[in-house]
């Protein structure tokens, strides 16, 4: 008989059986210490990991037209360190890490004991979190701030993506992601993931591509940043996931918490977002129709209703500010002493809306994984998959 376990997580006491049911993620690491890991508790056992997708998804978050010099000294990969044998999850924590390779050129600056001068930062990048993260930490020193709220710590986030993916794939779900804009260039074009591939900015839209590109050049030669939008789709998800009896067990809640959480996001949309507060609800809701399973004439919603998916495509819209890391600075003071300054520039990228689109993609399968696991909980993958597949057949026969 399955134990109940109480814990007090986020201020409240939470309810689960066994420790399956509620998956934890976690990252560590700074941009220039010996790595970025990626843990992760409460998979099931059983699953089988396809190494090539982590590895794939860690390379594609390394691309992009716009991105910086530090793309050209990293080549990522994971390396499990726990939690898988044989290719197969064994129910213990997985505990994955991307080793930074520029860790050779920062070691004097970032070791753990004893550290030489020479890599100090006093005058906060407005934008950035160097001066809230001082007041909030008490540090002397932004050097502190800067390396762990650097999107270096992204490459943690996309490597626990690569590994739910394995369980996406047993369930039959799918999950992609494609730019949609970029600065003044929008593209509306229907995706197709072949185009997105051939794309250097990950946009399906070749001449929009193009357009992005120049854009990018514009913005390069100004010593200037630029930001833009990006698109998450999830098919394949049956209705019932997530659920509106309370507000933090939500799937929408789930999905803007984890796209939010991505450094420089500052808007996430679902389905036709802030489009809905101008048009009347008869244009906004999907009627349904009767099919098996239950289909919808629209998909305004974006594949969610009362927090709950409804079986339509989970569609989400992600805005990305411009980087806050200027060539040529803006105007800052030194926390010393108060005096004006200007922030000083650290190595960077023009535009990281295509790798930005990597690491949403991941945070939703994150997301959405959460909601399944505690739908379904189990010990080991075979439970796991036959009630999920016994769900799944109950909704297609209604």
């Amino acid at each position: 008989m399955l134990t109940k376990q109480y814990l007090i997580l986020d201020n409240r006491a939470q309810v689960f059986y066994g420790g399956f049911g509620m998956l934890v993620f976690y990252t560590a690491g700074e941009s220039h210490s010996r790595g970025v890991f990626s843990f992760v508790d409460g998979l099931p056992a059983g699953l089988k990991v396809e190494r090539d997708v982590i590895n794939e998804d860690l390379s594609r978050r390394q691309k992009g037209y716009g991105r910086g010099g530090r793309m050209s000294i990293e080549k990522d990969h994971a390396d499990v360190l726990s939690g898988i044998r044989g290719g197969y999850t064994i129910g213990s924590p997985v505990l994955i890490a991307v080793w930074n390779r520029d860790f050779e050129n920062w070691k004097q600056y970032m070791d753990p004991w004893k550290i030489k001068e020479g890599r100090e930062l006093y005058t906060p990048r407005p934008g950035h979190a160097d001066l809230a993260g001082s007041v909030r930490f008490h540090h002397d020193d932004l050097r502190n701030v800067l390396e762990r709220s650097s999107a270096r710590e992204t490459a943690g986030r996309v490597a626990a993506g690569g590994l739910l993916k394995s369980l996406f794939s047993v369930l039959g779900v799918d999950a992609y992601s494609w730019v949609t804009k970029i600065g003044s260039v929008h593209t509306t074009k229907v995706f197709d993931r072949k185009d997105r591939d051939s794309s250097s900015v990950f946009c399906p839209d070749m001449d929009a591509t193009k357009m992005m590109e120049k854009e990018i050049d514009s913005i390069i030669e100004q010593g200037d940043t630029i930001g833009g939008e990006f698109r998450v789709t999830i098919k394949g998800l049956p209705a019932g996931i997530g659920s509106y009896t309370q507000w933090d067990r939500r799937l929408d809640t789930l999905l803007a918490s984890h796209l939010m959480s991505i450094p420089g996001i500052k808007a996430v949309q679902i389905g036709k977002g802030v489009e809905c507060a101008d048009l009347p609800g008869s244009m906004i809701h999907d009627e349904i129709i009767d099919t098996r399973p239950k289909s919808r004439g629209s998909n305004n919603a974006g594949g969610m209703e009362g927090g709950v998916s409804n079986g339509e495509d989970l569609e989400l819209t992600c805005t990305m500010k411009p980087i806050p890391t200027l060539k040529k600075g803006m105007g800052s003071i030194d926390i010393r002493d108060g005096s004006v300054a200007r922030a000083r520039y650290e190595r960077s990228d023009y535009c990281a809306v295509p790798a930005a689109s990597v690491v949403g993609e991941a945070m939703a399968v994150i997301a959405v994984s959460k909601a399944i696991l505690e739908s379904f909980p189990s010990a080991n993958m075979d439970e796991m998959k036959h009630a999920f597949d016994s769900h799944r057949q109950y909704w297609e026969k209604i």
